[in-house]
């Protein structure tokens, strides 16, 4: 039987070593500050230091690479250094393939001496993350580097700096599995396909996954799922991950959109960029790829996941503009836009969640408004909360992973335009686009500390920067993982 072309999911990430004794024969690599080029690098490098700076020193008897950190004083002049050098690396190892030589499965680093345990972690990510690569291809792999050591001073703690990178590890095996989910082609990645997938992935502890098929959403009136399902051939799914851990201080629930293909419905979207939106579904990537870290990293926090699965396209079946769709728990909404499909999914999903598992907080997460992409651009997420405690350890949460948000209000003058005539609200009301859609969702939350996140911007990437490839960017798992952890202190 040939072998399929779709790329393994999880992918495989390289490994990450810490030790204080370098390995023989394996080349190694020297990170340096801008300015104090090493005293092992030729007088001829033309070599700066500047972040993300990467120089093949070819065959000499010291370091085979010189690595640029900038000024080394924040974790993102790590993460890119960590990045840049993983790709050259990368490059190296298939080049002397190519020509027949014997190309480095394993590669060394030493970081500068003033680097700490948070450094190594931030370098470790980006060798993690750098690398990363997703193609639907038939043809042979690249050949590439499995195995980076990152050296340590004897005399330093090596198990401290080790159990940083472990958890460093968790985080970016995280943004890896939301990466693959979003890139997944949709003619694979049904509601049906990303359900089983969750399932797949949740191999550890005390984390169950449980699937809700559209017979069981149907017999529970969830009308926004299947109104946006309902023109696909392939049924809508909600995604239930629960885990509970012995000790649990808090319980967090956190709800991903889900949409694994979106055509805009009637509503048609223009086929000029119709082509990306396999990525729709990044949110909800970032809620299933997050509870499995959050359950790997044994967190004291109960958090339960649900992310609503459907396909929004076009067909006799289609839900129309004008209709009034009934959401789980009664309240209802009247259709002005097909395709403004990410509320009506989240709207049951909250609902339900919220009136089954009463949490403390409620984090949802979605690919929402084009306005978000004009207001904050491609590289900073859209962060509305009820609760400025909330708001501020989102924040700081991304900051600490490499995550940017930019609080959003949640105006007032515009919450009286979400009533509406035919319905309880309505699904597109006037005025600015990503706060009027985050004042929609207010409405299914009961009142309950909560926060939305707008990923539309950063949840895919046109091109290479940092630790960042095009494509899925698996935006927010790593916000998530981290405002979880901080959540149980």
């Amino acid at each position: 039987m040939a072998r399929s072309p779709l790329p393994s999911v999880p992918s495989r990430l390289i490994d990450v070593e810490v030790a204080d004794r370098a390995r023989r024969k394996a080349p190694e690599a020297l990170v340096a500050t801008e300015g104090a080029v090493p005293a092992d690098v030729p007088a001829e490098t033309t070599f700066t230091g500047k972040e993300g700076e990467v120089r093949l020193l070819g065959e000499t008897d010291g370091p085979q690479w010189v690595v640029g950190v900038g000024e080394g004083g924040d974790p993102r002049h790590f993460r890119a250094a960590g990045a840049a050098f993983v790709r050259a690396a990368h490059s190296y190892a298939d080049a002397e393939a190519d020509s027949g030589g014997r190309p480095p499965l394993t590669v060394q680093v030493r970081l500068p001496e003033s680097a700490g345990a948070a450094d190594y972690a931030a370098f470790a990510t980006g060798l993690l993350l750098g690398g990363y690569r997703y193609r639907v291809t038939s043809s042979d792999e690249p050949t590439r580097v499995r195995t980076v050591r990152l050296l340590v001073s004897e005399g330093e703690a090596v198990d401290e700096y080790a159990a940083e990178v472990r958890r460093a590890e968790e985080l970016a095996k995280a943004t890896a599995l939301a990466r693959d989910l979003a890139n997944t082609p949709s003619n694979v990645k049904s509601p049906d396909w990303l359900a089983r997938t969750a399932e797949q992935v949740a191999d550890v502890p005390n984390l169950s996954v449980t699937v809700r098929d559209e017979a069981w959403l149907a017999e529970r009136r969830f009308g926004g799922i299947l109104a946006v399902g309902g023109g696909s051939t392939n049924p809508p799914r909600l995604v239930e991950l629960e885990y509970r851990p012995r000790k649990a201080t808090a319980h967090v629930l956190l709800v991903g959109k889900g949409i694994t293909f979106d055509s805009g419905g009637l509503s048609l979207k223009p086929a000029a960029g119709m082509h990306l939106m396999r990525t729709d579904m990044s949110g909800g990537g970032a809620v299933i790829a997050a509870v499995r870290a959050i359950a790997a990293l044994k967190l004291d926090v109960r958090v339960t996941g649900l992310v609503s699965a459907a396909e929004n396209h076009v067909s006799g079946s289609s839900y129309r503009p004008g209709d009034v769709v009934r959401h789980y728990g009664g309240r209802t909404t009247q259709v002005e836009n097909t395709d403004a499909e990410g509320r009506m999914v989240l709207a049951d999903a909250l609902a339900y969640g919220i009136e089954t598992y009463r949490p403390d907080v409620v984090v949802d997460v979605a690919t929402l408004t084009g306005a978000m992409k004009v207001a904050l651009g491609l590289r900073t997420g859209g962060l509305f909360a009820t609760d400025d405690a909330l708001a501020d350890s989102l924040r700081a949460a991304g900051e600490a992973v490499g995550e940017r948000w930019w609080r959003m209000p949640l105006s007032e003058e515009h919450a009286d335009a979400v009533r509406a005539d035919l319905a309880d609200v309505r699904q597109c009301p006037p005025g600015p686009g990503g706060i009027t859609a985050a004042l929609f969702l207010r409405e299914f939350t009961e009142g309950l500390p909560w926060a939305h996140l707008d990923i539309a911007g950063p949840a895919r990437a046109e091109g290479t920067y940092d630790e960042v490839v095009a494509g899925g960017t698996g935006f927010g798992a790593r916000t998530l993982v981290e405002f979880v952890a901080s959540y149980g202190r």
